[in-house]
């Protein structure tokens, strides 16, 4: 162990905001340790807004799954998966006077997932950034549920996609970190499916894990909670259909 491991284990997900305040010179850190972060070919696929106006604020806690504490937030950065200035870049590069390569006219699902890569591992850089100045801080997925109404709150241009928002600010008071199950997630060579044996130990102690918290009324384990709470919840059919807009949305021509 050492003190960034022992930093990162007991890192936990703030949700209540201590009333101290996050330093210019903090937000600037960590702002500079998220563009630190690796980054395919160094292209830096990813743009991030910072919501600083109290009424984006309020509204986006609305459109992800009304969860007013994102509002109360100190700091919130929105990460955003960016070919948009590339694009543009190309179109005032002369780009179409290169005789020796094949010209594209839309951009494809393979560009989306390296500018996700990008986007998500410098979120984690802020995260950890934070964690080291005693910021605490929180993912939320569901920026991009409700794509419609968050492209144009946001004015997001075209080949833009919201991966991850983060709020940030001082635990109200410290927590234990949630524990994660990691037996059998890491797999050697080759992926191998459980045998219904694992399936039932994975099952056995992920029920152990989380029984403390309890499980949905009219559930009997986690797999039960979880099916009934996420996969087949109300805010993953929005998601679903979200993700849907924006993938179509992205592949709009050049």
């Amino acid at each position: 162990m050492n003190p960034t491991i022992e930093l990162m284990n007991a890192r936990f997900s703030t949700r209540t905001f201590a009333p101290a305040s996050i330093t210019e010179q903090e937000r600037e850190a960590v702002l500079h340790t998220a563009m630190r972060a690796p980054t395919g070919g160094n292209l830096m696929l990813y743009t991030i807004i910072e919501i600083e106006d109290q009424s984006l604020k309020d509204e986006l806690a609305v459109l992800c799954d009304d969860q007013p504490f994102i509002a109360k937030a100190p700091w919130v950065l929105l990460f955003l998966a960016d070919f948009q200035k590339w694009t543009d870049l190309f179109a005032v590069s002369a780009v179409d006077s290169l005789g020796d390569v094949e010209h594209r006219d839309t951009l494809g699902f393979g560009d989306l997932m390296l500018a996700c890569s990008d986007a998500l591992i410098a979120a984690q850089n802020a995260v950890i950034a934070a964690e080291s100045l005693g910021i605490g801080s929180c993912y939320i997925g569901d920026i991009m549920e409700n794509g419609e109404a968050v492209a144009r709150l946001l004015e997001l241009p075209t080949h833009t996609f919201p991966v991850a928002m983060l709020v940030f600010g001082r635990p109200a008071k410290r927590r234990s970190a949630t524990p994660h199950y990691m037996k059998h997630v890491v797999h050697k060579d080759t992926y191998r499916r459980l045998t219904k044996a694992e399936l039932a130990e994975v099952s056995a102690e992920l029920d152990a894990m989380h029984a403390p918290h309890g499980f949905k009324p009219g559930t009997d384990n986690v797999a039960q909670d979880v099916y009934r709470r996420k996969f087949a919840s109300d805010f993953m059919r929005e998601m679903n259909r979200s993700v849907a807009w924006w993938l179509h949305r992205w592949q709009t021509p050049l």
